[in-house]
């Protein structure tokens, strides 16, 4: 994923990815958030200046996330997506 300001916000491990509209620009698509919430990569979302772990991180044995994100207020999303993959859904894991 990379930002949709042109930005880097990396750390070296996770990325912000500023959304813009309820987007983000993902491996160089611009896609809705509401995939983000089902992607492995997600790590969490940024709401009112408060981060919320990722919902796809409920079946992470070491994150258990169940918060639930109010995407209409979310600002930014911290993804771990260093290869540049792209959305992978969480579903292919937990079937």
């Amino acid at each position: 994923m990379s930002e949709s300001n042109g930005a880097d916000k990396s750390d070296g491990k996770n990325r912000v990815v500023d959304v813009a509209g309820r987007h983000v620009i993902c491996a160089g698509k611009r896609e809705e958030i509401d995939k983000c919430r089902f992607c492995v990569h997600s790590v969490s979302f940024e709401c009112d200046g408060v981060w919320v772990k990722s919902p796809a991180r409920a079946y992470c044995s070491r994150c258990r996330s169940t918060d639930p994100v109010n995407l209409d207020k979310v600002t930014a999303v911290l993804c771990d997506d260093r290869a540049g993959e792209g959305f992978r859904s969480i579903m292919n894991i937990i079937s």
